[in-house]
């Protein structure tokens, strides 16, 4: 049986999945709302493998690792980062030569990497928020699922998602959830 192949991501209206100098900002109500969250862990706990880019690990790394044992933090995040941790970790990076996170690895051939991932025994693989990673699985056609939550702002410049390396595909909604705060979390699966 093949492993799925997951992609959870945040835009905004217009397509950006960060603002000008990588603000966040616009993001944080909807990350935060009980809904969107709730349904994120239900996500994440299916996901056996992550699949991340160097800017996205070191980010994660830098920040994640600390909130287990932060009694600030609420108990969802103190779950995440305990999960994140533990999760396997594979970290794409031309260069990078090694990953000091828990269970995380470097590879540099993302299409050979992800095919012998997918025919090994486990859960979904997923790629959280690392825009290179996504775009590379979609031109190889090694994703097989779309998660996007779109924010109900335009920010009119920032780090754009979809861009014109991107190829052409097709794709079925399986689901779509409205969160209070007006955004959609749409899950789209490749025909």
């Amino acid at each position: 049986m093949t492993r799925t192949v997951s992609a959870n991501i945040t835009l905004s209206l217009d397509g950006f999945a960060a603002g000008p100098g990588g603000d966040m900002s616009w993001l944080v109500d909807t990350a935060l709302h009980e809904q969107c969250a709730g349904g994120f862990a239900g996500y994440y706990r299916g996901v056996d493998t992550v699949l991340l880019g160097r800017t996205n690990y070191e980010g994660f790394h830098g920040f994640w690792p600390a909130v287990a044992e932060d009694p600030a933090a609420d108990a969802r995040s103190r779950d995440f980062s305990r999960w994140f941790d533990a999760v396997e970790k594979v970290v794409f990076s031309r260069t990078l030569t090694e990953a000091t996170w828990t269970n995380a690895r470097v590879a540099n051939d993302l299409e050979g990497t992800v095919t012998a991932l997918r025919e090994t025994d486990g859960r979904t693989v997923s790629v959280f928020s690392s825009i290179s990673v996504m775009q590379a699985l979609l031109a190889a056609e090694l994703l097989d699922e779309l998660r996007i939550t779109r924010v109900p702002a335009v920010l009119g410049a920032g780090v754009p998602f979809w861009t014109a390396e991107v190829a052409r595909s097709s794709w079925a909604l399986e689901t779509l959830q409205t969160i209070p705060t007006g955004a959609v979390v749409s899950v789209l699966r490749r025909r």
